[in-house]
């Protein structure tokens, strides 16, 4: 019997209607609370929300400061002085009842070279930050490390942005001569004139507050950086403006006790600000991730379905060539399982929640496509894996038991703060549930202040190799099932 007679005899036995029936109703798990949870999410601005900042890439960033600044020509630089960085984090733990001084890691103050005041244009800033040294960073995304270390009056830092048509340089110096080349980038496109000065911004103080097992939930409060600068030299030509980008001055702390702003006096200038610049936090967007709440159920009914159905093979063949074929069979009726609901939900889901709203982190056609075959194709090895289970065990609620004990548990309980981090990522790193990473959009980047966890969207495995740690389960359980029965049972 040839191969594709064989697999046609075995999909024949394998299409029961009660079979069928389970597949199907997974698909509809998966559409139906993917749909659901999509139409539930709505937006909580009373009327509309404020424009949130869109990159040259089209994705969704951060981008509020205070702002003193004056035009820029083609050619010409912007040099300062920073001799203090201080700020202010209100009521953190463990009470919560106060207000402190106190900078949070990814505070800065320093200069910036600007498309304009537009939120989202395009820029490269050298700053000094609350507990990373200097950086020169620009579009959003990316970060170069300068010298580490603080900044006082008794050890400023010099910092200097150099324009050559639309290259831009930062510089630091420890005492205004010798200089140190930090970073250079070429932002294409430019306009003739551009923004230049100084700048202070300060993401939220983020700590975690526990619950469940150990799980951690996230928790932000307010806070503001303050920049002192003197020797400021600055190429250009016009007036300098003092204004936020952004949104600013909203908060009870700034109306009431110190609002963001700038301060020259006699040379001097002190920057206030709030706000972060760079990629937007991403519990502040949703996801393709975010459409995908049922699949653990289908997961669930999965793994049922192909464990019963290897114990099943197992009392009905001894033949190698079969047990291969009906393996081969249930796969691909799990990947069309999960091609069909994922292929419905994530597109579906994506409209619902932008109609409602929601803001929806802009993601390549490519990238869902490929979020849409890996979940199917992990949905199809976890039931082969499960299939070769039953075929060695002999017993369907033992393949059944051990199926969902190293994949859908893991996987449940890792998407929701439960336990702590470092045992959730763990557990997604050494058992088959590590396949699901294939279903991650989320990137993290160092510069923005998030909780990278798995009950946040993270998986501590990109997706290729999560997917091959399931498939490494799901070979070994092959090669049982084939090779025979486990010793000791009869």
């Amino acid at each position: 019997m040839s191969t594709t007679e064989l697999l046609r005899r075995e999909w024949t036995t394998f299409r029961r209607p009660a079979r069928l029936i389970a597949l199907s109703l997974a698909a509809l798990a998966v559409i139906a609370l993917g749909l659901v949870s999509a139409a539930r999410n709505q937006s909580s601005c009373a009327g509309d929300c404020p424009a949130v900042p869109i990159a040259g890439d089209g994705s969704f960033v951060g981008d509020r400061f205070w702002f003193r600044h004056r035009d820029l020509g083609p050619e010409g630089s912007v040099t300062v002085r920073l001799t203090a960085l201080t700020g202010t984090i209100t009521y953190p733990p463990p009470d919560h009842d106060r207000i402190v001084p106190g900078l949070v890691p990814w505070a800065k103050a320093g200069i910036i070279v600007k498309d304009g005041v537009r939120p989202g244009s395009r820029y490269a800033a050298l700053a000094m930050t609350g507990a990373h040294g200097v950086r020169f960073q620009y579009d959003y995304q990316h970060d170069v490390a300068g010298s580490a270390g603080g900044v006082s009056p008794r050890s400023p830092r010099w910092l200097r942005l150099t324009r050559s048509g639309d290259t831009i340089t930062g510089a630091e110096s420890a005492d205004g001569k010798q200089w140190q080349t930090v970073a250079t980038v070429k932002l294409d496109r430019l306009p003739d004139t551009v923004q230049v000065g100084l700048f202070a911004t300060s993401p939220g103080d983020l700590t975690l507050k526990r619950t469940g097992l150990g799980g951690a939930t996230e928790q932000v409060r307010f806070t503001q950086a303050v920049g002192v600068f003197d020797h400021v030299v600055a190429d250009g030509g016009g007036a300098w403006t003092s204004e936020p980008v952004g949104e600013m001055n909203q908060t009870d702390w700034e109306k009431h006790h110190h609002a963001s702003g700038a301060v020259d006096d006699n040379g001097v200038v002190t920057v206030s600000g709030t706000g972060d610049i760079g990629p937007l936090s991403e519990d502040s967007v949703r996801s393709v991730e975010n459409t995908l709440p049922g699949l653990v159920f289908a997961l669930i009914i999965v793994l049922v379905i192909a464990a019963r159905y290897g114990a099943r093979t197992a009392r009905e063949t001894t033949a190698r060539p079969v047990r291969a074929a009906r393996a081969g069979v249930v796969g691909a009726a799990a990947f069309v399982t999960g091609l069909v609901a994922t292929g419905v939900v994530i597109p579906a889901g994506l409209a619902i929640l932008k109609g409602n709203g929601i803001l929806v982190q802009p993601s390549p056609v490519l990238t869902d496509v490929r979020v849409i075959v890996g979940v199917a194709a992990v949905l199809a090895v976890c039931a082969v894996l499960a299939y070769g289970l039953g075929v060695w065990l002999r017993r369907g609620w033992a393949a059944v038991l051990i199926g969902l004990s190293v994949v859908a548990v893991p996987f449940a309980v890792t998407a929701i703060p439960l336990l702590p981090d470092p045992v959730s990522e763990w557990l997604l790193r050494v058992t088959p549930a590590a396949g699901f990473a294939v279903q991650q959009t989320l990137v993290e980047y160092p510069q923005v202040t998030a909780h990278y966890a798995p009950s946040a969207g993270y998986f501590p495995l990109p997706g290729w190799a999560g997917l091959a740690v399931l498939c490494g389960y799901t070979i070994v359980a092959l090669r049982l099932a084939l090779g025979g029965k486990p010793a000791g049972w009869r």
